[in-house]
């Protein structure tokens, strides 16, 4: 074995491998400098995560293209496997690098809009739709890819042709098939440019309360009040009634329930109301109210009204009144509170008769 025999096969395959690395290196350096030059945009930054697929891409395109140079008795007796082996790498990589850079796009997009934005449900709404997006373009370049990859058999581009011309029938077949996933792909379009939910918008389904978490192509997960998790298909979203509670943005109005003693100090109690609302930081000032609203033979119901800028905080309002407005009856007026009143009942005297 000569030295050439030797020098060879070390110069391609490690001169390919250095070359990417020394491009890959050159092209994130620039990166660094122009994220350095132009922070007002991540854009360059978020570019950087491309660094591992941008090396597969150029090493399997450099061995691709110089393998068959390097001298080896195995590439020249396995050249077709090898060559086969190199390209499904190389669309692979090719697939995992346009993903990564799409997501930088995205993502880059949403962070200047949601900090110039002041609108938080438009924000909400466009966090939605590029989250969707996103996740379309990703099937969509893993589809390809594996197309891609299936194409580069002999055996498969016989087999591709076969199945065009069968394209109809299979068309149908598969829509019947996949009538629901592709209910819930097209349910999941709706959602994200109808702007029916969005992420991080308060919901009430199936009598459940909570936040949207997250929202994909074909289910949508509904984070609740004690952190646990429901999922659901999205066609939920557009073929059933939901509420939601952000929709037409995050101020609401919530209601406090007292059921108390016909003596009870109403217009006292109007007047210890504004003066909890006053000291609780949650209340947004827009209104407040304190009326009867129904009367039973033992009780009355007092209906305080109160609001708060977002489902959160009338959360904490409604039960910051209930527990100090309880607290002053039962030390300022405890004859207000529901009581039951008993008496004994009479007994008959046995063995008498009425008198007459």
């Amino acid at each position: 074995m000569s030295v050439e025999d030797v020098l060879r096969p070390i110069a391609v395959i490690g001169g390919s491998i250095l070359l990417t690395l020394v491009l890959v290196w050159l092209a994130d350096r620039a990166l660094r400098r122009i994220d350095h030059a132009h922070p007002e945009t991540p854009l360059w930054g978020l570019l950087r995560r491309c660094r591992i697929p941008l090396q597969g891409v150029l090493c399997a395109a450099l061995l691709r293209g110089s393998y068959d140079q390097s001298g080896l008795t195995v590439a020249e007796q396995h050249a077709a496997g090898i060559g086969q082996g190199l390209t499904l790498v190389l669309i692979a990589a090719t697939a995992w690098l346009v993903v990564r850079a799409a997501a930088a796009i995205v993502e880059s997009s949403y962070s200047r809009y949601a900090a110039s934005a002041r609108d938080i449900a438009r924000v909400r709404r466009v966090r939605t739709q590029v989250t969707l997006i996103q996740r379309v373009v990703t099937a969509v370049v893993i589809v390809v890819a594996a197309a891609s990859m299936l194409l580069t058999f002999p055996e498969m581009q016989a087999f591709g042709t076969s199945v065009l011309a069968s394209a109809g029938l299979l068309g149908i077949v598969a829509g019947i098939a996949a009538q629901s996933t592709l209910g819930n792909l097209f349910a999941g379009l709706q959602i994200a440019f109808g702007d029916m939910v969005r992420i991080g918008d308060t919901v009430v389904v199936d009598g459940e309360w909570g936040t949207v978490e997250e929202i994909t192509l074909t289910f949508l997960t509904v984070r609740t009040w004690d952190e646990r998790r429901i999922t659901m298909p999205v066609s939920y979203f557009t073929g059933k009634p939901f509420e939601n509670w952000s929709r037409g943005g995050a101020q609401m109005t919530g209601t406090v329930l007292f059921h108390l003693d016909h003596s009870a100090p109403v217009e006292k109690m109007r007047q210890r109301l504004l003066e909890i609302l006053q000291e609780c930081p949650e209340w947004d000032g827009r209104s407040w109210s304190l009326v009867v609203t129904d009367t039973t033979p033992t009780t009355v119901v007092v209906r305080a009204l109160v609001t708060a800028r977002d489902s959160d905080a009338i959360w904490t309002v409604r039960c910051t009144v209930r527990e100090q407005m309880l607290e002053w009856l039962r030390t300022e007026h405890a004859y207000a509170l529901p009581r039951i009143s008993t008496a004994p009942a009479p007994q008959d005297r046995v063995g008498e008769l009425p008198e007459r």
